[in-house]
C-alpha cells in the first residue's frame, strides 16, 4: 500500500491495479486488490484506481462534452438552471450560486455569511432519469443535441464501476456479504457532476477574497472523480489534522474517496476525509502578469444509497472494544441536513441579471 509521508508538497495517495479485480483475475488477486483498497480507505481515505474499466476515449469524450457545456452562451446554459434551494441538485449552478462548506446549521444568516466569499466555479448536475425526488434539468436538445443522451449512459457506465468498487470494499473488510452495500445502491440516487473552475487571479485565492471549492467531506457512500492535468485538489493529512496536501493528477485515474454514510457504515474504519480544491501545484500552470489561473475541469460521480436507505453500522465493524459510533439515519434525512446552506432558497433576480 502507498503511504501517507508528510512531504509538504505532494501526498503520495496509494495507486490500486483494478486489472487485478477483474473477471480474469485468480481468487487471491481478487481478495489481495480487496485488502489493498480497504487499507488505503481506512488509513488514507482517498486513492488513485487504475484499469477501472471506463475506457479512455469514453473518458476523453465525457470531458469533450463538458468544455462544450461551458462554452455555451450562458443565455443557453441558463435554459437548465439550477432550481432554487438545496432540496433539488440538477441542471446548471452559475459561479457563486453553490457554495461548499462543512458547516452545517438551521440558520440561513449562516449561509449568507459563508456566501460572503464566493465559490469561482461552474456546474452542471445529472442524476438517474428515474429519480422522480430529483427530476433532471435538461438543456434543450434543439441547444445542445446528443448531450442528454451521452451523460445518461455515462453515468450508467459510472453505476457498473462504483458497484465493483462498493463490492471490493465490502471484500476487503471482511464482510459476510461482500455485494451486502450493492443492497443499497440502486444507482438511482446518484450524482454526475460537470464541474469548471474558470481563470481567476491566484492572488484572490492566496488572500482568501474568492475560493474555488472549501474544504468538505462528501455526503455519499463513495466518490468516484476523473480530472484533468490541472491540479489544485488538497487532501487532509489524517496524521496531522488542519494540514492539506496537494494531490498531483495521474493520467486517466479514478480518484475515489470515501464518503460520510459509508464512514458511518463502517463505524468510522472507513474515512471521510475532507478535501478542497484551491491554486495548482506549480507555477507555470500561472499566465500573465496578474498570474491567471487556468481552467480546470473535473468530473466527479457521487455515489449515494438510496433515498429510503437506512444506514447504520455493519455488524463486522463493532465489537464490545469498538462499540457502535452512529445512530441509524436515513439517506434522504442526511442529505437534506448536509445541503441545507449549499444554495439559498430563492435566488435573487440581481443574481442571474449578473451572470
Amino acid at each position: 500500500m502507498g503511504s501517507t509521508e508528510n512531504d509538504q508538497s505532494v501526498l503520495k495517495l496509494p495507486v490500486i491495479d483494478f486489472a487485478k479485480w477483474g473477471s480474469g483475475s485468480t481468487p487471491e488477486e481478487r481478495l489481495s486488490t480487496a485488502k489493498e483498497l480497504a487499507d488505503a480507505c481506512h488509513n488514507v481515505g482517498f486513492v488513485f484506481i487504475i484499469n477501472h474499466g471506463i475506457s479512455l476515449e469514453l473518458l476523453e469524450e465525457a470531458f469533450g462534452w463538458s468544455r462544450r457545456l461551458f462554452d455555451l452562451k450562458i443565455e443557453e446554459k441558463m435554459l437548465a438552471p439550477h432550481p432554487d434551494g438545496p432540496t433539488v441538485h440538477r441542471g446548471y449552478s452559475w459561479p457563486g450560486l453553490e457554495k461548499v462548506s462543512q458547516v452545517i446549521s438551521d440558520d440561513l444568516e449562516v449561509g449568507e455569511k459563508l456566501r460572503a466569499v464566493a465559490d469561482c466555479k461552474e456546474s452542471y448536475e445529472i442524476g438517474s432519469e428515474e429519480n422522480d425526488e430529483q427530476p433532471n434539468v435538461w438543456i434543450p436538445k434543439e441547444v445542445f443535441p446528443g448531450f442528454r443522451s451521452f451523460m445518461t449512459d455515462f453515468y450508467w457506465e459510472c453505476s457498473k464501476v462504483s458497484h465493483e468498487i462498493l463490492t471490493a470494499i465490502g471484500t476487503g473488510i471482511g464482510l459476510k456479504d461482500p455485494a451486502f452495500l450493492l443492497k443499497f445502491h440502486s444507482g438511482h440516487n446518484n450524482q454526475l457532476r460537470l464541474l469548471h473552475y474558470s481563470p481567476i487571479p491566484a492572488a484572490q485565492l492566496e488572500n482568501e477574497s474568492s475560493a474555488r471549492m472549501p474544504a468538505h467531506s462528501d455526503w455519499g457512500s463513495i466518490t468516484m472523480l476523473f480530472q484533468d492535468d490541472c491540479g489544485g485538489l488538497e487532501v487532509e493529512n489524517q496524521h496531522l489534522p488542519g494540514e492539506f496536501i496537494k494531490v498531483t493528477p495521474l493520467k486517466n485515474a479514478i480518484v475515489m474517496n470515501i464518503g460520510d454514510l459509508l464512514m458511518r457504515w463502517s463505524n468510522d474504519y472507513l474515512k471521510s476525509t475532507l478535501h478542497r480544491v484551491t491554486l495548482p501545484p506549480e507555477e507555470d500552470r500561472y499566465t500573465g502578469p496578474d498570474r491567471m489561473t487556468r481552467s480546470r475541469y473535473s468530473i466527479p460521480y457521487f455515489v449515494g444509497p438510496d433515498s429510503n436507505a437506512v444506514i447504520e453500522c455493519m455488524p463486522e465493524c463493532a465489537n464490545a472494544n469498538n462499540p457502535v459510533k452512529y445512530g441509524p439515519i436515513v439517506q434522504r434525512e442526511y442529505r437534506l441536513m448536509r445541503g441545507k446552506l449549499q444554495y439559498p432558497d430563492k435566488t435573487p433576480q440581481s443574481a442571474t441579471a449578473s451572470v
